[in-house]
């Protein structure tokens, strides 16, 4: 779709589209650190960056071990053209993404948030500047952005603090952890976090990728980015698994969990599967009360990004009504490579009710806004 967009740009929606957008997943990222971050960090973090950089928990530290289809990871298109990163100048995203497409509330997930740090202090203390940097650069100055409770999710106390701090803070909107964590995320270590969410009605969106330390797949360190990518779904479904086995639903059934670019078509097999091994099992799992499929409708959300393509249409319309169109978010992934383009998905025919919440009403919805 990428591709397409760039060479076709008049095929863009203007401004004036009747289709309004909420858009639940678009990256910013700071100009510089050190004129952006550092201004909310402690003299000392700052030094500690200085010295160290950004150490994360995983075997190599200078970023991901694929090569990427763009320059970081970023459509060829999305770079501001008076210099920096894509996702780093919010006028430049104002006019190439938010008028363009009608987005009338976008999502902001920072990556580079330090989540995963090696150092849980730093972690701690870098997530709490990036949280004010949101504030600073893009919340109070376009309206239609919300942010993300950025949280050191493997320290739950710390995380907790971060989310509590946010509290009634209309800037934003959901906390945010990544996919791929140290131990599965039904782990009791990560509870405190679950019962901070649930309490204050914050949902917690879980993005793809992560630092946990260990492979990202289960048999081992992959060859090539696609298996990379193709994994993000399989961490999601492993991180549904956990919760729902551990029992966190059945502890705090209000709690909003939001899976964020891993796709979504592998939710029905995977609650099938779930649900008839729990049939065999039970024994092992009196505090599962229910089959895991009615905790995955009743307590899971899902951005469409990436949006799978099956060949037949019909396929489509069946997961979407397995999942329930109120549980699936647009998103674009903004300004990645594989961007969607909210004029190219191949959404099934639905009534223009249906096609507004799918759009839009749906993200109103959870998020109160």
């Amino acid at each position: 779709m990428t591709v397409e967009t760039i060479q076709n740009p008049g095929a863009a929606i203007a401004a004036g589209q009747k289709l309004a957008i909420a858009d639940c997943d678009i990256h910013p990222s700071p100009k510089s650190v050190e004129k952006e971050v550092f201004p909310y960090l402690e003299k000392r973090w700052q030094d500690h960056y200085n010295t160290y950089g950004l150490l994360l928990r995983q075997p190599y530290q200078n970023g991901p071990a694929y090569p990427k289809g763009q320059p970081d990871a970023a459509r060829r298109d999305a770079y501001p053209p008076n210099g920096g990163r894509p996702g780093s100048d919010l006028a430049f995203m104002q006019t190439h993404h938010l008028d363009r497409y009608n987005i009338q509330l976008g999502i902001l997930n920072p990556l580079r948030s330090g989540q995963g740090l090696q150092n849980p202090d730093f972690a701690a203390a870098y997530c709490k500047a990036v949280n004010d940097w949101q504030i600073a650069e893009w919340t109070s100055k376009e309206p239609r952005l919300k942010g993300s409770i950025c949280i050191p999710y493997e320290d739950a106390a710390l995380s907790v603090q971060e989310i509590e701090r946010r509290v009634g803070d209309p800037n934003f909107v959901q906390a945010f952890m990544l996919i791929r964590t140290s131990e599965p995320m039904g782990n009791r270590r990560y509870w405190p976090i679950y019962e901070a969410c649930a309490k204050n009605n914050i949902p917690l969106a879980v993005h793809a990728f992560g630092f946990g330390g260990s492979p990202v797949t289960g048999g081992g360190w992959p060859s090539f980015y696609i298996e990379d990518m193709v994994g993000h779904a399989q961490s999601a479904q492993n991180l549904i698994s956990s919760i729902v086995l551990e029992g966190v639903f059945e502890r705090w059934p209000s709690l909003k969990l939001i899976i964020v670019e891993a796709g979504f078509a592998w939710a029905p097999s995977l609650g099938w599967r779930l649900d008839r091994v729990w049939r065999q099992n039970r024994h092992e799992l009196p505090h599962v009360k229910r089959p895991p499929s009615e905790y995955m409708r009743q307590n899971v959300w899902y951005t469409t990004q990436p949006f799978e393509e099956p060949d037949r249409r019909s396929h489509l319309k069946d997961t979407f009504e397995w999942i329930g169109w109120d549980r699936l978010l647009f998103a674009t992934d903004y300004p990645h490579w594989d961007f969607d383009d909210p004029q190219r998905i191949p959404l099934p025919r639905a009534d223009a009710e249906t096609r507004n919440a799918f759009f839009l009403q749906n993200a109103r919805d959870l998020y109160g806004v």
